[in-house]
């Protein structure tokens, strides 16, 4: 076997040959996903061919698109070798590595395709050419894009953490319907974050999203500041709604939907950016680098820092604003902030580094589910190594959701000619096999909901309940939605604890390198958040039976304790619920990481506002009053607290059967990926 010279050599591949004597008669390119892979590869022929003249061995870096085009021009076939596959060594005998790589060819056969690479992954700057990196990326660009991040933060958490002091004190709404708006509102921005992510990857890129969904969260908190401020959008003052409902105007409807429309907006411009800021930004450093690999680390932390940020200054210095300042005023600066970093982001442009739209998962499992239902009446096939390709599969069968099977079985259509490699005809068992994946991680999803229900009473309730306690020290009267300044230091704490504290001890006594399970995090947050609506249901409890019967108020630093079990129990089940989402979602769709966390958001704060509405219906409105020392909020957080017990009950036998997804070695980083393609050939 010789190394190929001609002109095909020039084109920057190497083919591996099949012979006549071999048992596949056909050419192939070998496309390494690992640079490392295709280093040493080239490295094992240098060390044979090295003393023939003109003989080389180039590593080429090109897309997957550039790729296709070449092998369509020269009629080869391609098969894609996993980081690892082969474990190639420098030094190692030819022989050794030529009979790994025979053995993926033969596995592969003749239909070794890029179906795993199906997006162009070059980085490219704003005018569409190779990257210069003194020029594009890095901390500048990185710095640009935080900027968004911080201000939808300052923007979400300075609205929602004290929303529902001005729907009940200025609109003259009850504490109930507050809540829900609340919780609508936070639900909707989470489950929106999957609009932003599915545009982002099949049409717009990254960039794109948040630039416009930027300007969309901007408008509406301008809309936000215009509809707190008009005297119009508001309802007649009255002294004290919530002690003298009967005597104040509730706002019509003309004005909440001017109020809807503000925050709905917002709403929809903050899922955008949550969903893809993250990712642009770590667009900006090059994984292959080890320098700007590292700098890629300090981003994430960076970004978190951002968050926390964002949101310490909203609860602090944008809500003591809003109480004592105006509502105007307060909202003002958030769209001030947000219009600045509009400008920022923009201006940055020329020192992005972009990616092209990669494609959504969403589209793979709509289409899998499409084409099961289309095939419905088809006869189930009497093998699955009949089904759609079976032996090029990545994943291995698993016999269960066999319904969805009917999406890779080839009918008399998708078998004529090249429908069978049309993926709107017929799917392949990795599709089909990466939809069940999904489909078995909904179990554990659906019990990650209710310790979001659980949060979201940190945004509703719990301020309501500090409007009727003592806040003040000395003469100075803490905001009440200011104590929320307390669950982000509990995140933050629990947080840093986790890594410092908890992961080694972890580590010493079970054995693990990983110390706690991703489902073990989950279940700790569970059980945090049980304790903290024991802690709620007592501590109102207390204080309404002090100012009932002693018209005496409890201080509100009585709520740090529900705060901080709630805050420690995020710092244990947001961390638990994303690595758990990250590792066990299909290698393919990674990017819905995101996606399933944001949806237990979503459903966490759908689900509040469902149990109140149900409470306040079944209740008679006795519990969930305006008049909080005339209702029974803490027999609403006992319910919680049932229900957070049954919940993880429910999680816990979900979490036994569960097996964790046996970890490829594979790094993806951001999906992005590089193919390193080498041809070799006989002279």
């Amino acid at each position: 076997m010789q190394k190929g010279l001609g002109s095909e050599a020039q084109q920057g591949f190497y083919t591996l040959h099949i012979h006549s004597d071999a048992e596949y008669e056909a050419s192939y390119t070998v496309a390494f996903e690992d640079q490392n892979d295709a280093r040493n590869f080239s490295f094992i022929l240098d060390s044979v061919f090295g003393d023939l003249p003109d003989a080389a061995v180039d590593v080429v870096m090109m897309s997957t698109q550039e790729l296709k085009e070449i092998l369509n021009s020269v009629k080869k076939n391609v098969v894609v070798a996993r980081k690892g596959e082969l474990k190639l060594y420098a030094g190692q005998p030819l022989e050794d590595a030529e009979s790994a790589l025979r053995l993926l060819v033969m596995a592969a056969g003749h239909s070794g395709k890029l179906d795993e690479y199906e997006y162009d992954d070059r980085v490219v700057d704003y005018r569409g050419n190779e990257v210069d990196k003194s020029r594009t990326g890095g901390w500048l660009a990185a710095g640009l894009i935080l900027g968004t991040e911080l201000a939808e933060r300052v923007c979400v958490m300075g609205i929602s953490m004290n929303l529902v002091t001005y729907l009940v004190g200025y609109m003259h709404l009850s504490s109930a319907k507050s809540a829900n708006i609340v919780t609508n509102f936070m639900g909707t921005l989470n489950l929106l974050g999957l609009l932003g992510g599915f545009l982002a990857d099949a049409k717009f890129g990254r960039y794109l999203t948040v630039a416009i969904f930027a300007s969309i969260a901007a408008l509406g908190v301008v809309l936000l500041t215009l509809a707190t401020s008009l005297p119009s959008m508001t309802p007649p003052p009255c002294s004290n709604f919530r002690t003298q409902q009967s005597e104040c105007t509730e706002a019509s409807g003309g004005q909440l939907a001017m109020l809807y429309f503000a925050l709905y907006t917002i709403a929809l411009g903050g899922g955008g950016i949550k969903s893809n800021v993250s990712g642009f930004g770590s667009d900006q450093f090059d994984s292959s680098d080890p320098k700007e690999e590292k700098n890629m680390i300090f981003f994430f932390n960076r970004f978190y820092f951002s968050i926390s940020m964002g949101s310490l200054f909203a609860v602090t210095v944008l809500v003591y604003v809003q109480d004592h300042v105006g509502r105007g005023w307060g909202y003002g600066i958030s769209a001030a902030t947000m219009l600045i970093a509009v400008v920022v982001l923009l201006a940055g442009t020329r020192f992005y580094r972009y990616r092209h739209p990669q494609g959504s998962p969403l589209t793979i499992i709509w289409r899998v589910f499409f084409l099961a239902f289309k095939k419905r009446k088809l006869p189930a096939a009497s093998e699955p190594t009949l089904l759609n390709g079976f032996h090029t599969s990545k994943l291995s069968y698993a016999p269960v959701f066999r319904c969805l099977d009917k999406a890779a079985t080839v009918d008399d259509f998708a078998a004529k000619g090249e429908n069978r490699h049309n993926p709107w005809i017929v799917s392949t068992v990795t599709e089909v096999e990466e939809v069940k994946m999904v489909l078995k991680l909904i179990p554990i999803w659906s019990t990650c909901i209710l310790f979001w229900t659980v949060y979201s009473q940190m945004t509703t309730f719990t301020i309501e309940q500090a409007t009727f306690m003592d806040r003040k020290i000395g003469s100075f009267a803490i905001p009440a939605g200011s104590f929320s300044v307390f669950l982000f230091i509990s995140i933050l704490l629990f947080t840093s604890l986790n890594e410092r504290v908890f992961v080694p001890i972890a580590r010493k006594l079970t054995h693990n390198v990983q110390g706690l399970t991703s489902l073990q995090r989950v279940g700790i947050g569970l059980v945090f958040a049980v304790l903290a609506m024991i802690s709620a249901a007592v501590v109102e409890k207390q204080r309404r039976v002090r100012a009932v019967s002693h018209n005496a108020q409890l201080s509100a630093f009585w709520l740090v304790p529900q705060y901080f079990f709630v805050g420690a129990g995020e710092g244990f089940a947001y961390v638990g619920q994303l690595e758990f989402f990250i590792r066990e979602a299909p290698e393919k769709m990674k990017s819905m990481s995101t996606g399933f966390f944001l949806s237990t958001l979503a459903m966490g704060f759908f689900v509040s506002s469902l149990l109140v509405s149900v409470v306040d219906m079944t209740s008679h409105n006795h519990w969930l009053k305006s008049n909080l020392n005339t209702g029974r909020l803490d027999n609403f957080y006992w319910l919680l607290a049932v229900f957070g017990v049954l919940n993880f009950c429910v999680f816990l036998v979900f979490a036994r059967k569960h097996q964790y997804k046996v970890q490829q070695l594979i790094e993806q980083v951001n999906d992005e990926k590089e193919l390193h393609t080498m041809e070799i050939g006989d002279v």
